[in-house]
């Protein structure tokens, strides 16, 4: 199962830990932002896979999956 999630602002980022932490995959689609709110998105997103070990790929240009 991979949880697709769209945040919307750098508050809702979280729920990516969450289910990065359960070990779930995340597809994270930032499509909606612009290049600027996506980048902390992102940053936090690197942060948590380096931190915590996994895996990050790029899809697209904004949609990213973030792999325990």
């Amino acid at each position: 199962m991979v949880k697709t999630l769209r945040p919307q602002n750098y508050n809702e980022v979280l729920y990516v830990g969450h289910y990065f932490r359960k070990g779930i995959p995340v597809l994270m689609d930032l499509t909606d932002l612009t290049d600027d709110d996506a980048r902390p998105l992102v940053d936090f997103a690197a942060g948590l896979v380096c931190g915590r070990g996994g895996a990050m790929d790029r899809v697209t240009s904004k949609i990213f999956l973030i792999q325990p």
